[in-house]
């Protein structure tokens, strides 16, 4: 479990919260690319290590059709059961760490948590929870943020934003905080249209400026080997469960007529990378194999949904805008798994900006 920091202001004045969370992207991104500094490009994205993208998605948008008193009331159960699984009294320990898995909450419900929704939570429940709210805000900024350092644009990072407080729950919309950060994130978007290679400034309740000036710190990530750990111990179950319920061995090809198929789509892309590479030997020529056919699939998809929007928005360069995204939200393990080179990146940047390059003439004529 990560520590938290429990000094945050109250969510009510979320765009400092957002700015003070542990952050998972690039920070002082503005002064690095205003000053043309040169960045690395690598960088570890934050992974969940039990929960995809797909999965996270799904469990982002649930409970979206239940009254706020059942969201609370169920939610409550929650860290119930969580407290009770772990020994403990509170979501944090003596040491200030987590003793509750907060990746396993709604947005909804982390809303209800941080906003004390109902009086029922404790001032370190709605501390961990604003936290945790931080935290997702920066993780959706994050692979913008790092396609930014790519191609100087810092258009993608104000849209990432406005794809995330739009998917907020009714009870955030309706609080003057999403109104105003809402407004000055559409204002951050009018200045990026006119001046894509220059960070917006001085726009009041601006949350991307608060992100983009935050301190020079890093959130560290579980190293590979453990994150291997994990997800071995997690096929294990799934094989000690199938044979349980009497259904044969775990298998990992869908042509096998007996068995239970292995379940992926609720692990992460970062430990399907560990399974693929096997730097330990902790996996078998078939599960690495097939947890490469799932990473391929889902990096296909991410392709296919570049190239979608791209058609819709009739901006042939958002096809490359997206693949630097996806590439920008990688772990140095997923990029090497999906074959996702230096060189690769560099193409889709030069592709990026000649495309724009040639609209821009486009437009001027």
């Amino acid at each position: 479990m990560t520590s938290v920091n429990t000094g945050l202001n109250p969510y009510a004045n979320y765009g400092s919260a957002y700015a003070r969370a542990a952050a998972t992207a690039q920070p002082s991104l503005a002064n690095a690319l205003n000053s043309n500094e040169s960045a690395s490009s690598s960088s570890d994205a934050a992974t969940n290590l039990t929960l995809s993208e797909a999965a996270r998605a799904k469990l982002a948008s649930s409970g979206s059709d239940k009254d706020i008193a059942t969201v609370v009331t169920d939610l409550r159960a929650k860290l119930a059961a969580q407290y009770v699984a772990a020994k403990a009294t509170g979501p944090l320990d003596k040491d200030g760490k987590l003793t509750i898995d907060l990746s396993t909450l709604d947005r909804r419900s982390l809303y209800a948590m941080a906003t004390n929704n109902g009086g029922t939570f404790t001032a370190d429940e709605q501390k961990v929870a604003q936290a945790e709210l931080g935290n997702r805000f920066n993780g959706a900024l994050a692979p913008a943020a790092g396609t930014a350092k790519l191609t100087g644009d810092f258009s993608g990072i104000y849209k990432a934003a406005l794809d995330y407080l739009d998917a907020a729950g009714s009870e955030e919309k309706a609080s003057a905080a999403w109104s105003a950060q809402r407004e000055a994130v559409l204002k951050g978007i009018q200045a990026t249209e006119q001046t894509p290679t220059k960070a917006p400034s001085g726009i009041a309740n601006d949350p991307v400026a608060a992100y983009l000036a935050q301190p020079d710190t890093t959130t560290p990530v579980q190293d590979i080997a453990t994150v291997a750990k994990s997800v071995r111990a997690a096929l294990d179950a799934q094989a000690k469960a199938a044979k349980e319920a009497g259904k044969g061995e775990l298998v990992y090809d869908s042509r096998r007529k007996t068995g239970q198929l292995a379940d992926f789509s609720a692990v992460d892309n970062r430990s399907l990378s560990a399974i693929s590479l096997n730097q330990d030997g902790l996996f078998s020529k078939e599960e690495s194999f097939a947890a490469k056919q799932v990473l391929d699939s889902r990096n296909r998809t991410s392709i296919l949904e570049a190239l979608q929007a791209s058609q819709k928005s009739g901006d042939p360069s958002q096809f490359s805008l997206g693949i630097l995204n996806t590439y920008s939200a990688m772990s140095d393990e997923e990029r090497t798994a999906s074959n996702w080179t230096p060189s690769f990146r560099d193409n889709a940047v030069a592709s990026y900006k000649s495309t724009n390059h040639i609209l821009s003439l486009l437009k001027s004529g």
